[in-house]
């Protein structure tokens, strides 16, 4: 990876810029205070605002930010304090996360997950969305398909990278349960110790500080060393001032928002790299915790992960960025915001999309009273599933772990539809599988047809 370029010593760039170029620049302020936050490696390579130049336009942006910058409690690796400024797209930003995100589920998509039922249902969904593509990001290699099988249907881990995202699964679950607490370093030790069980080295460095500074993160793709973390004596200290941080609230001064200061925790963890390995991993955990301990319920039901691999490069990005410029986080909080934004819209969409596909089948069994008064909700929302992926394999313990009911009400509802001929049962050593037939379409067209009005269906 090409490392960004240090922005250039600002005393130096002042005695090389004129008065009359500072005197431009504060004129056409709105000009070049726009809603991008570039860095001088993203900024040299544009053509400057008319009337000024490159550096000068650094200039007037660097005393721009300055007016803006608040010191955190939060310090790099030579003690020097990280700041953060405000810039108005952060606060559009974090406008649209406290409106659509914060206090209960009552958008106009999600709306459509205010059952009990469907919540637990659409939990599960993201708890393995984000296991899956958290261990993704570093380095677990198994499919998405096998990775969803195995969580689903509740059977052990048999490699390296399916053990990574069963652990991060568990994490997750760990995380709702603790979600009203404070943080301690102990409490982050024991999730690291959750996240990195049977996947390291040394079985002894799960839920362990690093013991030396033999830890570089190096771009895997060319070997290019992008940071070297704080050294590891300083690691107990610097874990506390971090939990310390985590624990504020509103009463506290200087008021930090609580979506900025679940970001910061996340960048704190990959800063200073406290573990010989899982501290991506670490450090998403606890983002999701700060967030549902400030009262974000709908973070529980989106993955972060899913957009940060599709753009690995601009994640990592983000850490130069701060660390390069005066170790200015907005960089990193602006990018993580955008990633928030994104995942909630496409949550949204998709809680639509999967709302309307249960509807059309609803309104179908509707023209069957019959059919309908023998299915409950969990079966229709199977259904709906099978219908879209004929040949999936679905288990009693899977179906259990969707819908958070006993063991007993789950095979009660598969041996039903097996009974109804929707779904093949079979016998694989001590357990039941029950496979969506892969003309599950015709056998329910032809079930409504036998109880009811016909009514073809698609499944489109």
């Amino acid at each position: 990876m090409k490392l960004p370029l240090t922005p250039p010593d600002l005393n130096t760039l002042l005695s090389n810029v004129t008065g009359r170029d500072i005197a431009n620049a504060i004129q056409n302020r709105s000009k070049i205070l726009d809603n991008h936050y570039l860095h001088w490696d993203q900024i040299r390579r544009r053509p400057p605002p008319d009337g000024l130049t490159t550096e000068s336009w650094w200039v007037a942006l660097k005393f721009a930010r300055n007016t803006l910058y608040r010191q955190l409690p939060l310090l790099n690796k030579t003690g020097e304090p990280f700041v953060l400024a405000m810039p108005e797209p952060v606060l559009v930003h974090l406008h649209h996360i406290d409106q659509e995100a914060g206090g209960k589920i009552i958008s106009s998509a999600s709306k459509n997950i205010a059952s009990i039922e469907h919540q637990q249902r659409y939990l599960i969904n993201s708890f393995i969305e984000e296991a899956i593509t958290s261990s993704q990001l570093e380095g677990a290699s198994t499919t998405r398909k096998v990775a969803e099988i195995m969580l689903r249907q509740g059977r052990k881990p048999r490699d390296h990278s399916e053990r990574m995202i069963f652990n991060n699964y568990r994490a997750m679950e760990t995380i709702r349960g603790m979600q009203k607490d404070q943080i301690t370093p102990e409490r982050i030790l024991e999730l690291h110790a959750i996240l990195t069980e049977y996947t390291l080295d040394d079985p002894m460095d799960a839920g362990r500080l690093r013991h030396s500074d033999d830890v570089q993160v190096i771009d895997n793709r060319d070997g290019t060393i992008i940071h070297q973390p704080p050294t590891y004596t300083e690691l107990p200290d610097r874990l506390k001032r971090l939990c310390d941080f985590a624990n504020l609230d509103e009463s506290n001064s200087p008021f930090i928002h609580p979506v900025v200061r679940a970001i910061l925790l996340h960048f704190m963890i990959g800063y200073d790299h406290p573990f010989v390995d899982g501290n991506g991993r670490t450090a998403r955990a606890l983002f999701y915790w700060s967030m549902a301990r400030s009262g974000y319920g709908l973070m529980e039901y989106i993955s972060i992960s899913h957009f940060l691999r599709k753009a690995p490069a601009q994640y990592v990005r983000a850490y130069l960025h701060t660390e390069t410029d005066d170790n200015d986080t907005s960089y990193f909080v602006i990018h993580q915001l955008e990633i928030i934004r994104r995942a909630i819209d496409q949550f949204h969409e998709y809680i639509s999309r999967i709302y309307e596909q249960q509807r059309n089948f609803e309104k179908m069994l509707s023209t069957s009273p019959t059919l309908r008064s023998q299915l409950n909700y969990r079966q229709i929302a199977l259904l709906t599933h099978a219908l879209k992926h004929p040949g999936e394999t679905y288990t009693i313990q899977g179906h259990q772990k969707i819908h958070g009911v006993a063991t007993q009400t789950a095979r009660t509802d598969l041996l039903g539809l097996a009974d109804m001929e929707l779904l093949i049962k079979a016998i694989s050593g001590t357990r039941y599988l029950f496979m969506a037939p892969l003309d599950i379409h015709d056998r329910i067209n032809n079930l409504v047809a036998s109880s009811g009005t016909p009514q073809v269906f698609a499944g489109k």
